[in-house]
């Protein structure tokens, strides 16, 4: 692939988007699956699997962001979190800019995508890789939640890709149980949900799943320029309804604990509140009760 090349993601059959290639920066082949990393003109830097567009520089914050804060927010007190996939190192550092977090626990099946993004990557992750807080695995995340402790983490974020090849054991019955047990009594468990205009059965079969596991089961949104079709919904599984339901100003006010308030560029503690309020063609797809 060359210079002036485009790139057409696969993700949908009929539909999608294309990049214009300024260069290519790495092609590999894991045991895992195809990894390629190359420059765009319009997005920077960009980081796709079998296909599929995972991040790019230009819009990387939004989904980052929206899938760390959240949660972290939400719960008011999360000291301990574990973060499934992730390998760019994103979600990481957003979890460690909360200075209220004492251990983050990420594991990544892949250790190439790790290597890559650390490579042609290095503004996602940035010094996470290094804080000492962090304990970075490169292993079966399933295997882990099978293995932790009951009541070992008070978060849990799932950064995977769509539940198919290497990400499908993500989104089973079996997953969110052990979620659930490894979770503190307010535990929460938040993951990606796909583009509910075009994977509606994703974000309902994965959220009739968590409901087995969880009393409070939702969905909250983001929109990300280059997740086309719409919002991009993040699935919600907690246990504590009380959780979703943080007044604004209390959402400020432990950002500015956590010191999160000045770091970011898409997330608010208005953005937060409204990102719960589901128009209704994605709300349908969500258990009643």
């Amino acid at each position: 692939m060359t210079s002036g090349d485009w790139v057409n993601e696969t993700l949908y059959a009929e539909w999608g988007q294309r990049f214009l290639v300024k260069r290519e920066l790495a092609r590999v082949k894991s045991e895992f699956q195809d990894i390629l990393v190359f420059e765009s003109h319009g997005h920077g830097r960009v980081m796709m699997l079998d296909g599929v567009v995972q991040i790019t520089e230009a819009d990387e914050f939004v989904y980052q962001e929206m899938l760390a804060h959240v949660p972290l927010l939400a719960h008011g007190a999360a000291r301990r979190v574990l973060i499934i996939g992730a390998g760019d190192g994103g979600v990481l550092k957003r979890v460690l800019q909360h200075r209220t977090v004492e251990h983050a626990t990420m594991v990544e099946i892949d250790g190439e995508v790790i290597r890559l993004a650390k490579e042609h990557l290095p503004g996602i992750g940035g010094d996470a890789w290094t804080d000492p807080r962090a304990r970075v695995i490169v292993g079966d995340g399933i295997d882990h939640v099978r293995q932790a402790e009951p009541g070992s983490y008070d978060v849990v974020i799932v950064d995977s890709t769509d539940p198919i090849g290497v990400g499908e054991v993500l989104f089973t019955d079996e997953f969110y149980a052990n979620c659930a047990r490894l979770l503190t009594d307010r535990g929460l468990v938040v993951n990606q949900c796909g583009v509910p205009f075009m994977q509606a059965d994703e974000l309902r079969e994965t959220s009739q799943r968590r409901a087995k596991a969880f009393p409070d089961v939702f969905a909250y949104v983001a929109a990300v320029p280059t997740y086309v079709g719409g919002f991009m919904t993040l699935g919600w599984a907690a246990k504590d309804a009380d959780c979703r339901r943080v007044p604004v100003e209390e959402i400020r006010r432990r950002a500015d604990v956590a010191g999160v308030l000045e770091t970011t560029r898409y997330w608010t503690p208005e953005v937060h509140h409204a990102a719960f309020e589901l128009p209704p063609y994605i709300s349908m797809h969500l258990p009643r009760g």
